[in-house]
């Protein structure tokens, strides 16, 4: 087996993965980056991205995770396709196995898996993702201005997307499967108080439908004891918010995980439990979730690394 000997190996792509490569190379730890199961992260899966600072015309997913990534290897990150699929936080230096049948041997590890939006598991759904479906209405509200929009989900991150919503498009469906909300009192209360926010309960989603992008969506309501009722529900955008899954698998009984699988990090820094082993993004933020908040963390987690080695001697 080859093994490779690193200052910072990092596990994972997107900004926050790519910005700790950029900060890393420049502070000489001469990175190597796994990019993961999905190169670019969640964003490659997003059509149109205005709420990056610098980019005034907008830019896509992909195109922003490309200049990324030539960033990265112009300050001489070592970027590879691949996944880790091991590793050993149980003794220093850190040792990762990857799926190309290599060996890492790291000094520090920065952790930038990332989190999966959950989806219904409709086919239609990867049919019209970019194209009407999204799992963030932060990222994608602005483009359903003054339209018909639909939001899944009935606890508080839901709510909340729909609030959002409701100050954007002009009206906003909540699909709610059962007949009470799970949110909080208060942002029930927001929900119901809003005018243009419509509350489905009993009902759930069994198709989409549209020609060039979302049109509609096939809905199906429970009315009582075999009673059920379907029917097409015209929105131009459909948003899932039924939670996230950080891509944490690998690292169970190596670092802490919050209840939900996040990677718990001492306030305000990107430290585990694990002196060396740093955490960014949104495998380590259940709250924000955006791309620019991951870049931040991404940067927080080099310098962390860079400080972490420099006292080390």
């Amino acid at each position: 087996m080859e093994t490779i000997r690193t200052k910072c190996l990092i596990i994972g792509s997107g900004p926050a993965g790519y910005t700790a490569a950029i900060y890393t190379s420049r502070a000489n730890l001469s990175p190597v980056m796994y990019v993961g199961h999905q190169p670019g992260g969640q964003l490659t899966t997003t059509t149109e991205i205005e709420n990056f600072p610098g980019y005034h015309n907008g830019i896509t997913g992909s195109e922003m995770m490309d200049d990324l990534h030539k960033q990265a290897t112009r300050f001489g990150a070592d970027v590879r396709n691949g996944i880790i699929t091991e590793v050993d936080f149980s003794k220093r230096p850190f040792t990762a196995k990857a799926d190309d049948g290599i060996e890492i041997v790291a000094d520090t590890v920065i952790i930038s898996t990332g989190a999966t939006a959950r989806y219904l598991g409709l086919s239609d759904e990867d049919k019209y993702k970019g194209l009407g479906v999204s799992a963030c209405a932060t990222c994608d509200g602005f483009f359903y201005r003054g339209k018909k929009v639909a939001v899944v989900g009935g606890g508080d991150t839901a709510c909340e997307e729909a609030l959002y919503l409701s100050n954007i498009a002009a009206k906003v469906y909540m699909i709610v499967r059962k007949d009470f909300l799970r949110a909080s009192k208060v942002m029930q209360r927001r929900v119901f108080e809003k005018e243009n926010i419509e509350v489905l309960f009993n009902t759930v989603t069994s198709g989409l439908f549209g020609e060039d992008g979302l049109e509609g969506a096939t809905l199906t309501e429970f009315m009582g004891t075999d009673k059920e009722k379907t029917y097409s529900l015209p929105v131009d955008g459909f948003f899932l918010a039924i939670g996230h899954t950080p891509n944490t698998d690998l690292f169970k009984g190596q670092i802490a995980l919050d209840e939900a699988g996040y990677i718990i990090t001492e306030a305000h820094t990107s430290l585990t439990n694990v002196p060396g082993v740093f955490a960014a993004g949104d495998v380590a933020d259940p709250r924000y979730r955006q791309a620019i908040t991951a870049a931040g963390s991404g940067c927080k987690a080099a310098l962390d690394a860079e400080r972490y080695l420099t006292e080390l001697g």
